[in-house]
């Protein structure tokens, strides 16, 4: 029996330089919970250092929390890598870290911070992590499902950032394994300009950068259980399982 379980699978912590600094792991959960939401997916810029204790308190409220990370290509587009587990995704970090410069002058305090589930300032991240990696496109999505993770186009529609923004289509023979629609686009005219695409599914999120975004966008998964592999039939479509956007 199939049930629906509404997903926000892109949300940034404080630990991403362009997000507000409530953007805390404990908050962004109660606020997820206020939200009506069953999923979730932390998707930082380059980096998952605030994934953990967003996993650990997720449990205690009964949402789940797939771990995940917003990977900015050589060629500046942006890849939502969500994963089962949090140990492929430190793999992955390992090679986005490998290739990813300093920040000029260190960090300025009070960016790009590091929280524990208690709301306690662990550190900061000396990475530049909303520059580009040394990853291209190709190597970051095989990469990716070499771990185990799906790869999905962040907003893909946006005019930075995006993937056909930055590349002018999408590769043929890119595993994507979805499409992301921004959470300000008209659906039934992304429709009209991408109908070259929807041979690949498509989902929608957030992007919350704010506490305020959380679950403005969703995704409704219909699946017998919140968890990684279900939602991966889902885009699939196996088993009758099936996503919905509006």
């Amino acid at each position: 029996m199939l049930d629906r379980f509404r997903a926000d699978l892109h949300i940034h912590t404080c630990l991403s330089p362009c997000a507000s600094l409530d953007m805390t792991p404990a908050r962004i959960i109660e606020r997820a919970e206020e939200a009506g939401l069953d999923i979730i997916a932390i998707t930082d810029h380059n980096s998952a250092e605030n994934t953990g204790p967003a996993v650990r308190l997720a449990r205690e409220r009964g949402i789940l929390v797939i771990p995940g990370m917003e990977v900015t290509t050589s060629e500046e587009v942006h890849i939502l890598a969500l994963f089962p587990s949090e140990e492929p995704l430190h793999e992955l970090q390992a090679m986005v870290y490998h290739g990813l410069p300093e920040r000029e002058g260190g960090v300025p305090e009070f960016e790009q911070v590091i929280v524990n589930e208690f709301e306690e300032v662990e550190g900061f991240n000396r990475k530049n992590l909303i520059a580009a990696t040394t990853l291209t496109l190709d190597d970051a999505v095989r990469e990716i499902g070499r771990l185990g993770g799906l790869a999905i186009a962040s907003h893909m529609d946006r005019e930075v950032f995006g993937i056909i923004s930055q590349m002018g289509f999408i590769p043929e023979g890119t595993a994507f394994d979805a499409l992301e629609l921004s959470p300000s686009s008209d659906l039934q005219r992304a429709r009209s300009i991408f109908s070259e695409y929807t041979q690949f599914p498509w989902v929608r999120s957030s992007d919350a950068h704010h506490l305020t975004d959380i679950g403005r966008r969703w995704t409704d998964f219909y699946i017998q259980e919140p968890s990684f592999e279900e939602i991966r039939m889902a885009l699939r479509g196996e088993g009758e399982r099936e996503l919905r956007i509006m």
